[in-house]
């Protein structure tokens, strides 16, 4: 009889992995994504909650706050009065901006050019991009190039050692070879050049990838540090990952910070909003790209 009701639930042609899970399975799960959610939160809660704690509430906690109790906005008052970290902030936010749409303009126009087969010098370029998946020139050489180039101390230097990926390259590449080879036959067979053909077919239909792959781009040059750190000597120009790194691991407290009435907010707080206005931004634009990344990302990549 059991047997018999098994069989019946069970689709003949779909695999026992491919069924409805049962309730032990559907628990499981959910505790294991809940225990996921509360582990990524959780964190987020306590450093968010200790940046708006006064310093009586950090005392009483001996530290990370939490459980709220009186809020006090100093510390983001502090990095918002024109000090270091607002320089840094808008460094970083001119390195996003003008590094992602240099980015974008490059990998699109080197992906829609190798996604055609009759481009010139198609295979030998081809083979130039991915040759640096195995071949990687190293630290050493990219500093004597950017040093030599008149780079070092200047903010190009945080935005063109990265200004292509190669991955993002085959992506797109592969998003592009999905377009009908019809539509664009027809569109060159009405009198449209090339250029015509990528603005006004191409690009609207890969609206999906171009999403992605900027925020890939942004995600990049916002978190940019470690070219920071070797390039950049002056502190007007740091941006904010490397104040982040110099004043939260270094111990060295942001210059030129205003006060705020007659009484500096604890340091920890100050801290803890500097590690928030610097996650806040991505977090802030993730959501509203996450549902590209399906369409974008991983049909490109099953193509290519």
């Amino acid at each position: 009889m059991t047997t018999d009701l098994r069989t019946r639930r069970r689709h003949p042609n779909r695999p026992a992995w491919e069924e409805q899970p049962g309730v032990v399975a559907q628990t499981a799960k959910g505790t294991v994504l809940t225990a996921v959610v509360l582990a990524v939160l959780i964190p987020l809660w306590v450093v968010l909650l200790t940046s708006l704690s006064s310093r009586e509430t950090i005392n009483a906690a001996g530290g990370l706050v939490v459980v709220p109790r009186d809020l006090d906005f100093s510390a983001y008052r502090i990095i918002f009065s024109g000090g270091q970290i607002t320089k840094a902030l808008l460094v970083s936010t001119l390195v996003t901006v003008g590094g992602t749409a240099l980015s974008l303009v490059l990998t699109v126009l080197a992906a829609y050019g190798l996604s055609r087969p009759g481009s010139l010098l198609h295979r030998g370029l081809l083979f130039y991009f991915l040759l640096t998946f195995l071949i990687y020139p190293g630290l050493v050489p990219q500093y004597l190039v950017v040093t030599g180039l008149g780079l070092k101390d200047s903010l190009w230097s945080l935005i063109l050692p990265g200004a292509l990926s190669v991955f993002n390259l085959v992506v797109v590449r592969a998003f592009f070879q999905n377009i009908p080879s019809e539509l664009l036959d027809s569109a060159r067979m009405d009198g449209a050049g090339e250029f015509r053909i990528l603005w006004r077919i191409v690009l609207p239909l890969s609206k999906a990838v171009i999403a992605v792959v900027g925020l890939f781009y942004a995600v990049g040059y916002w978190n940019v540090w470690f070219n920071a750190l070797l390039y950049i000597d002056d502190n007007e120009k740091f941006p904010i990952q490397r104040i982040l790194q110099s004043y939260i691991l270094a111990g060295q407290a942001p210059q030129n910070a205003g006060t705020v009435g007659s009484a500096l907010p604890p340091t920890l707080a100050i801290k803890m909003a500097v590690v928030v206005v610097t996650v806040a931004p991505i977090a802030l634009i993730y959501p509203f790209i996450q549902r590209h990344f399906t369409r974008g990302v991983i049909v490109g990549a099953i193509k290519g």
